[in-house]
């Protein structure tokens, strides 16, 4: 209960162990992908296996959103950069990649420390990370850097797996320990969702020291894009969702349009292009980290704690 409470608390302190300690940062990498699994896990254990997918009637809407989110608006960025000549820069493609990929396993877990719908949060997810491969393609289409787009599905195709059998585990832990469904297990099941964000994202934050010693000019300016990037997303999506929708599903769709999961992408970059990458991917993290102080403020919700 004291880590459900602490929660946002948790984010900043794994962004600053992160940044402080990139050798334990660069160890940590591994286990990237087994926590985004646990994360899966808990925020289906929190919700129920039944709360990933779309309710009856507003699969249209659901699947607009993610569409409009992954592939129409960093189509259009992409063709506006590369008009103007700008889609060869890391800061470019790095922005492209980040609005074309799916939200962030960790988005439900947002959710809950930012008095979002949690479970509109997890359906977005899930739609996003099924989708991926549809409406990534038109996206690298504009990117010389995927002249192959089947490795960057075939990346989400593994990410879907984890999806799927994250909520397989849940699924089963549910029936067996029927405990985990009770409201009073709520508190210490968002508790773990944040210790698990806060693990990952140290992993994540591998090349923000090295930037601040080495290319502390270039670190500046990748910090200054990734938070417009952010927040520029954040605030579109606010204007329009509040409009149309409950506050706690405008929530949810705020969060799922500025958190994304840039890192599935990183395995189908040129080697060559890895590591100015890597150090976009931990910039993104410190806004997207950020999340439940800033969207608390502009999103009230009768839920939140």
């Amino acid at each position: 209960m004291g880590a459900a409470r602490c929660g946002r608390w948790l984010l900043i302190a794994g962004l600053l162990v992160g940044i402080a300690l990139p050798g334990l940062a660069r160890a940590m990498a591994p286990a990237i992908v087994p926590m985004i699994a646990v994360m899966l896990c808990l925020a289906a254990l929190r919700e129920g296996p039944a709360a990933a997918l779309p309710r009856r009637g507003t699969w249209g809407r659901s699947f607009l959103v993610t569409v409009t989110l992954q592939a129409v608006l960093p189509l259009a960025v992409g063709l506006f950069l590369l008009t103007l000549g700008w889609l060869n820069t890391p800061l470019a493609i790095g922005a492209v990649l980040a609005m074309a990929a799916a939200p962030i396993t960790g988005s439900p877990g947002l959710a809950v420390m930012s008095g979002a719908d949690a479970t509109v949060s997890l359906r977005l997810l899930t739609l996003g990370t099924a989708l991926l491969p549809l409406t990534s393609a038109p996206v690298f289409a504009t990117l010389p850097l995927f002249p192959d787009p089947g490795a960057v599905a075939a990346a989400a195709c593994r990410l879907l797996l984890v999806v799927g059998a994250a909520a397989c585990v849940a699924a089963s832990l549910r029936r067996v320990f029927p405990a985990l469904t009770a409201p009073a297990s709520r508190p210490a099941l968002d508790g773990a969702m944040a210790v698990a964000m806060a693990v990952v994202v140290v992993g994540l934050m591998s090349e923000i020291a090295p930037a601040l010693f080495g290319t502390p000019g270039l670190l500046a300016l990748t910090f200054a894009c990734a938070f417009a990037l952010y927040f520029v997303q954040t605030l579109l999506a606010w204007a329009a969702a509040r409009r149309a929708l409950p506050t706690g599903e405008a929530g949810a769709v705020v969060i799922a349009a500025g958190n994304r999961n840039l890192a599935l992408f990183l395995a189908a970059v040129p080697s060559d292009a890895a590591a100015p990458l890597m150090l976009f991917v931990g910039c993104y993290q410190v806004p997207m980290y950020l999340t439940p102080f800033f969207l608390r403020r502009v999103c009230p919700h009768p839920d939140r704690n």
